[in-house]
């Protein structure tokens, strides 16, 4: 029986087969010739006809393809279409809120930086305190702000995938910790008052010796109406304002505590709290604000807080406003560069 299967397989002249070799379903057609014209001896045995059955089955993708080597993009690629009117908008919104962030964010560099001019901090003799400075917080936020949103200014115009990765980055970063910080001041309100009573009383203690705690004590003293922390008499904290001080503004207030701080409407009158701790509340109402600063910031919140509240939630829809343009972005510089690479293969083969 053996003999007789080896007999099958042997290429008989006779055999319908004949053309073709064990494992090929094409038959052996010299190059050059037709399929439609007649086969020779040279190709294939004689007897044998080609059937229609036995030619390769073309694929449907392959008799629609152009000459040339140019395909069309591979069905893995996502089909995005090609940019559109709204793309042109979303990006220029991009540019546009970057470069109104940029723009603050130079002004606040700026302002550090004429601070911290202004009061000679990069002198020897000072520059070893200008990391308490407080103006070295407005340069570099500043400088932060600004790299942040030049980067993708660049990143958008240039459309720069790396770049708008890093500043998309930045930005859902500074969105979860401001999400967070709001989590975090709304469940330690107690907590961050201590924080700010320890603060008010540490500028109190520096009045006379930082003038940038001065200053800030002087502005929020005057534009909230408020006198020392608690209350007036905090001032006593200061060694200048103590009642034991042997100058003249012993047991006194700052004039940004007085009721009319200007003399004849024109003239910073430097003396009006001098001996106001020394007054009772009811005298005293008269010429100096009795509250504490803590509760007038307070109460100046809970007036503003629907401004506050709608301020917030804008600036933090425009950076998830801004996230979304960027991911668009992004995911159109991925699309195009996948097509020209598949083009750029296509073309070479």
């Amino acid at each position: 029986m053996r003999r007789f299967q080896l007999l099958r397989k042997f290429p008989f002249f006779w055999s319908q087969r004949a053309g073709a070799q064990d494992g090929e379903t094409r038959l052996l057609i010299p190059k050059g010739e037709s399929d439609d014209g007649p086969t020779t001896g040279a190709s294939v045995y004689q007897g044998t006809e080609t059937r229609e059955s036995d030619r390769p089955v073309e694929a449907e993708g392959e008799k629609e393809r152009p000459p040339g080597g140019a395909a069309d993009a591979p069905a893995s690629l996502p089909r995005t279409p090609p940019n559109t009117l709204g793309d042109y908008i979303l990006k220029l919104v991009l540019l546009t809120c970057n470069l109104v962030f940029t723009a603050f964010g130079l002004a606040l560099l700026g302002l550090g930086l004429w601070g911290l001019v202004n009061k000679e901090s990069f002198a020897q003799e000072r520059i070893g305190q200008i990391g308490t400075d407080p103006m070295l917080l407005f340069v570099l936020l500043g400088l932060l702000l600004s790299l942040l949103c030049v980067t993708g200014c660049v990143g958008a115009l240039r459309e720069n995938y790396c770049l708008l990765r890093i500043f998309s980055v930045m930005v859902l970063t500074m969105v979860a910790a401001q999400v967070l910080a709001a989590i975090l001041a709304y469940s330690l309100q107690d907590k961050i008052v201590g924080v700010l009573r320890s603060g008010m009383l540490m500028a109190m203690v520096r009045y006379q010796d930082d003038l940038d705690m001065r200053f800030i004590t002087d502005e929020i003293q005057t534009g909230l109406q408020c006198c020392g922390a608690d209350n007036y008499r905090d001032w006593e904290v200061n060694v200048y304002f103590n009642c034991s001080a042997p100058g003249m503004q012993a047991c006194g207030v700052p004039a940004s505590c007085c009721l009319d701080p200007l003399e004849n409407g024109t003239v910073w009158n430097s003396q009006c709290g001098f001996r106001a701790q020394e007054l009772g509340e009811f005298t005293a109402q008269s010429v100096i604000f009795l509250g504490g600063c803590l509760g007038a910031m307070a109460r100046w919140i809970e007036q503003h807080n629907g401004l506050i509240g709608t301020v917030a939630v804008a600036l933090l829809l425009v950076q998830i406003l801004v996230l979304f343009v960027t991911t668009r972005l992004m995911d159109k510089i991925h699309w195009h560069r996948a097509v020209s690479q598949h083009y750029a293969q296509a073309s070479r083969t």
